[in-house]
């Protein structure tokens, strides 16, 4: 039958795309269904086009501080405009791409609204909102709304931003993600709330361009799921570059005026203020998009707002998988992908493995960056392990000198009875590509003696990942 799939896959994020096209691969007859833009969030409101702004920042930071490296830049400036539209372009080049890439591996899009009304069975209708329409040209062999049958239904329809009652985003003087990614002009003040890798990403790069920020944090530390050590040095190259940061501390309350905003902040000792500032940027984490799918009548049990499945994306009901955000935490773009991959390879008859959480690195692109995999410092205590810890500072490698990134640090963590890599913990230049090498070590299982017996380039930031594991057993050489 026409419209009859082995896999229906409902999203076209990260996740879900990637999804199909393995499927694919596998000899699956697949289809996506998207009601608004290839790519999702990802791609065009969140990972790739804030990378790009943050790009922006990064070179205008440099042309500020060129007289440091010899240079001399006279009258920098930008346009605000400017740096979006090479933004939202980046993100246009990339949508374009993934539909290059449905189209080459025969997916077929089905575009608009999916909602199951049966195991078997996606009614595709659509989209509701009027907002929801394609943000760039769709690609050629759109099918169109309809009654789909597939064997197997991956929900892949990722997260928003969560929203606190009474502080609800308006757009305008509130912004999420979305309006913060694409400001008509810079604001001269700004609140954060939330200091996960959104929230300090936005603050770094509206420091950057000139604005007042204030990050305000419920939790002790920010960047609350790094390594209390990294956090801490980041906070503090934060706070000398300008951006004011309050910790243990709650938006209560926040009132809107012509102005601006004034948010009630309580302490941990009970004491209030009032923060002003032209715009407030709600960056308290996300929730997955798990209604109008039909789930609930289906019986799809959920925690939380997010799909309950097993190791291989399958959920409650026969059938029906899901993947990615919407299948709970880490919500990260990679790790949907993978988790996507794991799903459809066990559906085609592979020896499909279930994925170890613990092996997803994290990476927040602020400056400095900051990067990590594995267990911390004190959750590897927690856990009952015996540790040894090797630290490497960024002041004592030759290749961070000559960057004039001379601050930061490479965190690893061992088990000391058996050498075992627990985690990896970083912060300074570059330190979102540096990352990916202790992420292979840990997949391999690599012990202590691997890595001191790896021959690192030099002179590369890289040597500062052997110089950690060799501080850890009392033989690092440049320290």
């Amino acid at each position: 039958m026409a419209d009859s799939y082995d896999v229906i896959v409902i999203g076209a994020g990260p996740g879900g795309y990637v999804t199909a096209i393995r499927a694919a691969q596998l000899g699956l007859k697949t289809a996506v269904v998207e009601r608004e833009h290839l790519g999702g969030i990802c791609l065009n409101w969140g990972c790739i086009p804030t990378k790009a702004l943050l790009r922006s920042a990064e070179i205008y930071h440099y042309m500020q501080h060129a007289k440091d490296y010899g240079l001399s830049v006279q009258g920098a400036s930008f346009d605000a405009a400017a740096v979006v539209k090479r933004s939202r372009g980046v993100s246009g080049q990339l949508n374009g791409g993934v539909g290059f890439l449905l189209k080459k591996n025969k997916v077929d899009v089905l575009w608009g609204e999916a909602k199951i009304t049966k195991p078997g069975e996606v009614v595709v209708s659509k989209p509701a909102k009027a907002a929801m329409q394609p943000q760039h040209p769709l690609p050629k062999g759109v099918k169109e709304p309809g009654t789909y049958q597939a064997k197997h239904i991956i929900v892949a329809t990722g997260a928003r931003p969560r929203v606190i009652p009474g502080i609800e985003p308006d757009g305008k003087q509130i912004w999420t993600y979305f309006e913060a990614m694409v400001p008509e002009t810079m604001p001269k003040s700004l609140l954060v709330m939330g200091s996960g890798a959104i929230g300090i990403e936005f603050a770094s790069f509206y420091n950057t361009m000139g604005v007042d920020v204030t990050v305000i944090e419920l939790l002790p530390q920010i960047m609350p799921v790094e390594d209390a050590e990294i956090a801490g040095i980041a906070r503090k190259a934060l706070e000398k570059q300008g951006i004011k940061i309050m910790t243990d501390a709650k938006v209560s309350k926040v009132t809107k005026s012509a102005g601006g905003v004034t948010a009630t902040v309580e302490t941990k000792d009970g004491k209030t203020q009032d923060l002003s500032a032209e715009k407030l940027i709600s960056a308290v984490g996300v929730v997955g998009n798990i209604e109008n799918l039909g789930l609930e009548a289906l019986g799809v049990k959920t925690d939380r707002g997010c799909v309950v499945i097993d190791g291989y994306g399958r959920s409650s009901v026969a059938g029906i998988y899901a993947i990615g955000d919407v299948a709970g935490p880490p919500m990260l773009a990679h790790k949907a992908e993978h988790e996507g991959v794991i799903c459809v390879e066990k559906i085609a008859g592979l020896d499909a493995h279930p994925m170890d959480k613990l092996k997803i690195p994290g990476c927040t692109y602020c400056h400095p960056q900051v990067a990590s995999v594995g267990l911390t410092e004190a959750k590897a205590k927690e856990a009952g392990h015996d540790i040894k810890v090797g630290r490497f500072p960024f002041t004592g490698n030759g290749k961070a000198i000559a960057l004039g990134e001379p601050n930061g640090l490479i965190k690893t963590v061992f088990d000391k009875k058996t050498g075992q890599l627990l985690g990896a913990h970083m912060v300074g230049a570059e330190v979102t590509e540096l990352i990916q090498g202790f992420v292979v070590a840990m997949t391999l299982e690599t012990t202590e003696e691997e890595l001191m017996h790896t021959v690192f380039p030099h002179p590369t930031l890289s040597e500062m990942m052997h110089e950690s594991a060799l501080d850890a057993y009392g033989r690092a050489i440049h320290i």
